[in-house]
Formats: C-alpha cells, sequence, structure tokens
C-alpha cells in the first residue's frame, strides 16, 4: 500500500493542459506555451521525468521575473544553402528549438544537410525532442546544448562545464529508429534532485561535494559540489565525458557566439539572461549510400539479437527504453508521476491562480 500512495496517473492530454495554462498564466503567448508543454510531456511520456513536468516551476520562473522573453519571434542572423545562425531573441527554449530544427530539416531536404546553430536561447527540455523531428522525414537529426555549469572536469573542483547533453536520431525499417538522447555527465542534474526531494541517496560516480570528492548524499551535490562527467573518475574514464562536454561546448557556445563555460549564468539563479547555444543538424540519408534503413535495422538487430548475460536483461539498442516506457503509460492510460511531485507543482499553480489542478486521486502501483 505504500507504494500505491507515491504515485498517481495522469493524462498526457491533462499534464499538456496544466502546464499551458501555468505558462499563459504569467504572460507567455499561447502557441510558445503550448511548444513547451510538449516537450516536457514528451520528456515525461519517454521516461526523462527530470526534464518533464519536474522542471515546470523554473519555466514560470524565467518568465515571471522577465529574464526570458515572451515576446517575439527567433530570427535569421546569418545563412547559406546548408547552414544558419540563429538569434533566439532569449525566447524559451523549445520555441528557439522548433523554429531551428525546422530550419535544418529544410535545408537538408534541399541540399542534404542543414546545420543551424543558436545563441539567446534558453533551458529546451530533453535534446531527444529535436532530433526525433527528423525521423519524421526519414532523415538523421541530431540536437545539442550546452548549459549552466554543473559538472567538474577530470581532475578539477570547479563546475565549468554543463550536462551538455547529445542526441543522435536514425531512422530504420518499419518505423523504427536509433534514439540517442544522453548528457555528457553521469547524469542528468534533474536526478539528482528527483533523489533530493524524495529523500534518497544516488549512486556513488553521480557526482562530487564541494571539495571534489564523490558523495552519495545529493544535497552535497546540489550545495556546492557538482556532477561528474560520463564515467565518473580519471581512473574510470571520466576524461572521455569531459571531452565529449567540450564538444558540445564548441559546437554550441563558441560556434553560434553564445555564452560559454562558466560564462553561462548558475543554474537557477536568473540574474542575467541565460544566452545558451544550441545546435541543430539534419542530414538527408538519400543523399549517401543507398539502403541507409536496412542497414541500419540490421544494425540494431545484431545487437537486440545477442545473447545477453542475463535472460532477463536483453541487450537493448538507444531508444528502446524510452519506448519501453511509452507502452507502459499507454497499457496503463497515463504518466505515473510521483505524488510529492505533483503535490508540489500543483502548489505552484495556485500562488499563480491556476485552476483546475492536476489530480491526485488516481493512485497506482509501480
Amino acid at each position: 500500500m505504500a507504494v500505491r500512495r507515491k504515485l498517481c496517473l495522469i493524462s498526457q492530454l491533462e499534464v499538456q493542459g496544466f502546464i499551458e495554462r501555468c505558462m499563459t498564466a504569467v504572460g507567455t503567448k499561447a502557441h510558445h506555451a503550448r511548444s513547451l508543454a510538449e516537450v516536457l510531456v514528451e520528456g515525461d511520456h519517454r521516461g526523462h521525468y527530470s526534464h518533464g513536468l519536474n522542471r515546470m516551476d523554473m519555466y514560470v520562473k524565467d518568465i515571471q521575473t522577465g529574464i526570458c522573453a515572451k515576446d517575439g519571434e527567433p530570427e535569421v542572423e546569418k545563412e547559406s544553402v546548408a547552414t544558419a545562425l540563429v538569434d533566439g531573441k532569449n525566447l524559451l527554449g523549445p520555441v528557439v528549438g522548433n523554429f531551428c530544427m525546422n530550419l535544418a530539416i529544410k535545408k537538408a531536404k534541399e541540399v542534404g544537410i542543414g546545420w543551424v546553430v543558436a545563441h539567446g536561447s534558453n533551458h529546451y527540455g530533453i535534446a531527444g525532442y529535436y532530433s526525433m523531428q527528423a525521423l519524421k522525414e526519414n532523415m538523421i537529426g541530431m540536437s545539442f546544448t550546452n548549459t549552466s555549469p554543473l559538472v567538474v572536469p577530470t581532475r578539477g573542483k570547479e563546475c565549468t562545464l554543463g550536462t551538455n547533453p547529445i542526441s543522435v536520431a536514425a531512422p530504420a525499417k518499419d518505423g523504427d529508429s536509433f534514439v540517442l538522447d544522453m548528457a555528457t555527465s553521469a547524469v542528468a542534474l534533474g536526478k539528482v534532485e528527483l533523489h533530493d526531494r524524495r529523500g534518497d541517496t544516488i549512486p556513488e560516480g553521480w557526482g562530487c561535494d564541494a571539495e571534489g570528492k564523490l558523495t552519495t548524499d545529493p544535497k552535497r551535490v546540489l550545495s556546492g559540489g557538482g556532477l561528474l562527467p560520463i564515467g565518473g573518475s580519471e581512473a574510470t574514464g571520466g576524461y572521455k565525458g569531459y571531452g565529449l562536454g567540450m564538444m558540445v561546448e564548441m559546437f554550441c557556445g563558441i560556434l553560434a557566439g553564445a555564452n560559454y563555460s562558466k560564462h553561462v549564468r548558475t543554474w537557477k539563479v536568473t540574474d542575467r539572461v541565460a544566452n545558451l547555444g544550441q545546435c541543430f543538424v539534419a542530414i538527408n540519408p538519400e543523399n549517401f549510400a543507398g539502403g541507409f534503413n536496412d542497414r541500419m535495422s540490421d544494425l540494431m538487430s545484431i545487437h537486440r539479437g545477442m545473447e545477453p548475460v542475463d535472460s532477463d536483461s536483453p541487450v537493448l539498442a538507444a531508444g528502446d527504453p524510452e519506448r519501453t516506457n511509452m507502452k507502459k503509460c499507454e497499457e496503463i492510460g497515463g504518466i505515473p508521476y510521483h505524488i510529492n511531485v505533483v503535490k508540489y507543482m500543483n502548489n505552484c499553480a495556485e500562488k499563480i491562480g491556476v485552476s483546475p489542478l492536476l489530480p491526485c486521486d488516481k493512485l497506482v502501483p509501480m
């Protein structure tokens, strides 16, 4: 019974409508609020709870304080047939992201590839939301963003890089696809926050304290410490994650002329605009060797069909865990949320006069 009291089931439409109401209540344009809500709900639907409803209060605060713009649209500053530099006009990240990815896909249709970078953007949700847009056109999609400095580089103690996610999506046969969506840190900060909110410890290798020492206490990570790069310590390959984080910074902050590294504002401190840099790529496989989808399916089949170490844990391809989570949501008729997260967001909504609130009455065992 204890488990049943912790999770409540809410439909995607209910969550999306709730987020839209909260955003428009603080002055966000309706179509901008819809863009944000769609990204956040997709994050939860795919199982990335750290980048879904859990983040809504941050976006509300950004609009309320005026540190994030609510008027205007992104603008192209410079472009060629295959490239573009976009000014995000300090708008919500999903508004900038959709504009840029649509432009990248348009260019890829015309010349085989579209590479678009943006400055003046904000937090844009899950990177995979944008890379997957290319799948609808049978293209490869890529998306990257820099973020506030939350990651301690190998051999260091100070946070100088963001979680700097990488997402690559590639189409296969019959609607199947490869969808990589990962932070270049060992874990996203939101997962540490969720553990802290639930009162749980974190696995060793996720983060360090203010002295750069490994810790399993999320509070030490969130108050003066930082996240570790993929791989954790230097001995276990953390320098590789560190290098990937720098690569994303090059594609985003450096190439776009946005803020970068420790020049990006501190996480959740809205004393100045974020000016994040982001990168969006679309590649048309038809401009290369034929049979891409067939070979992509074969590549994934090779791995999915392997004999696993544990028969209860099959070998997966990138995107399979998310597909499993989405299937589970469809089977139970909604997205299961920890009740503490729902209550917290309902409390935020009440403060800005939003009604109706998210329902808390349908409890589910998970």
